[in-house]
């Protein structure tokens, strides 16, 4: 019986967001708009199809396309770097250094005050 309560409040926490998010995007849309481009004023269900329009459109298909920490580049620049020299991995950091300021700064060559 509890299960059976804990998936209602899940259904109904979801319909209240998909209601909200709807309602948010109607406001946002009235307000901007016709101000700005001289656009229609559109309903709330003109909005709840505008945002299953750009999950369409924008969002990533299926789970292989989940955001990773790194990026998609990752495994192709880990590779890469697996593949350089030492000596071309450092002439690499120099010109980091040089040209983004990425790294560890440099040590000073001399002194002030000396």
């Amino acid at each position: 019986m509890k299960r059976g309560g804990w998936i209602v409040k899940m259904v109904a926490m979801g319909l209240i967001f998909i209601g909200l998010l709807g309602l948010v995007t109607q406001l946002l849309w009235n307000w901007l708009v016709p101000v700005l481009f001289s656009g229609p004023l559109i309903t709330f269900w003109q909005a709840l199809g505008l945002l299953i329009l750009s999950k369409i459109l924008l969002w990533p298909f299926g789970k292989k396309h989940h955001h990773q920490k790194g990026g998609y580049w990752k495994p192709y620049w880990r590779e890469k770097w697996n593949r350089m020299t030492d000596e071309e991995k450092s002439q690499f950091k120099q010109k980091m250094r040089e040209k983004c300021g990425w790294g560890r700064p440099n040590e000073p060559t001399e002194k002030s005050g000396q």
